[in-house]
């Protein structure tokens, strides 16, 4: 019997954009790397420094999500929101993973915007450049 270790309910959107945290609203905040995003949750890349949050702390985040219209366009959907984090895991000696729940679910499913992933990460691209 094969076992599916993926709980996910729905597709992620992977991208690639800054992420600011901290673990309230009074500390500096960190940055970290975007690397994806469901309406409750996502995953991004920080230093593995003292700022680098811990599992079962709670942080408060701040990052941009696309958000596609009809007509191919998007806009920048800018969000800030508590979080749990679930998982840290080690990229490398320099580098962890992070990876977050949202107190409150974002308004919209972020990677069930475009037909597919890669027509959304061709629009990200040509934004980009």
């Amino acid at each position: 019997m094969e076992e599916n270790s993926d709980r996910r309910t729905e597709q992620r959107l992977r991208y690639y954009w800054p992420i600011w945290f901290a673990e309230n609203v009074d500390h500096a905040l960190s940055q970290g790397q975007m690397v994806d995003v469901c309406s409750r949750g996502a995953a991004f890349t920080c230093y593995a420094q003292d700022g680098c949050p811990h599992p079962g702390q709670h942080i408060n985040a701040r990052f941009s999500v696309p958000r596609y219209g009809s007509d191919d366009s998007f806009d920048m959907a800018n969000f800030t929101r508590w979080s749990y984090v679930c998982r840290v895991e080690d990229v490398n000696s320099f580098i962890r993973r992070v990876a977050v729940q949202f107190a409150e679910p974002l308004p919209f499913k972020p990677g069930e915007q475009a037909n597919s992933e890669s027509e959304a990460e061709q629009m990200l691209e040509s934004a980009m450049v």
